[in-house]
């Protein structure tokens, strides 16, 4: 019986982001050289629920309605100081992406001067040969099964608090809370670091 194929280890994907990285620094010795990664989250009408602290022997309501209509999250974070963009839009595609990446490179180096490297898992979107990538950025994509590795993972679970247990009635009523919540990420870098700060990458942006 063939055995399926075994997951990559977490080093070959540090090791072989390290070796891009020191590849990029030498062809652009002038130029700051900075670590992002990028992710996407999937927000809906459909509750997330969470447990809540309630009277002995009362059993908290929670809402359970069902609606299949969502909302997508493009998160970029910089581990080493908790920087983060958050954007809302309709889908998750490649356009899309070409959209959030046009933007990403506008509100990170307004004045072209860096090389943003942003690490991206491999979703089709990500992959597309028609993805417009800017010209000062540069995707590196982790190896396959490797969330471990990705540090804009953390970053999701503190979105999504602030619509947990709650109920919506359309999704512009859910977007005021996201963007809310997108909002008070971007202006508490400090609460981002904690969470996306992996010590490897904060390492790497050195």
């Amino acid at each position: 019986m063939r055995r399926p194929p075994r997951p990559p280890k977490c080093g070959r994907g540090k090791d072989d982001l390290a070796r891009r990285l020191d590849g990029l620094r030498r062809g652009h010795p002038e130029t700051t050289l900075e670590l992002w990664a990028e992710d996407e989250a999937r927000l809906g009408l459909k509750p997330i629920a969470r447990r809540v602290w309630a009277i002995k022997g009362r059993r908290p309501t929670a809402h359970g309605r069902t609606k299949y209509q969502w909302l997508y999250v493009y998160g970029f974070v910089h581990p080493a100081s908790g920087r983060s963009l958050e954007l809302i839009l309709p889908a998750a595609n490649t356009e899309w992406m070409a959209a959030a990446l046009a933007e990403f490179a506008r509100w990170a180096d307004p004045e072209g001067r860096k090389l943003l490297v942003v690490v991206v898992d491999n979703a089709g979107w990500h992959l597309a040969k028609r993805l417009e990538v800017p010209a000062n950025v540069v995707l590196h994509r982790l190896p396959p099964c490797t969330p471990e590795l990705q540090p804009v993972e953390p970053l999701w679970p503190l979105l999504r608090e602030a619509v947990a247990n709650q109920g919506f009635e359309d999704l512009e009523a859910m977007e005021e809370t996201v963007a809310e919540r997108c909002r008070w990420l971007m202006g508490h870098p400090e609460v981002v670091h904690g969470a996306s700060g992996f010590h490897w990458a904060v390492a790497l942006n050195g």
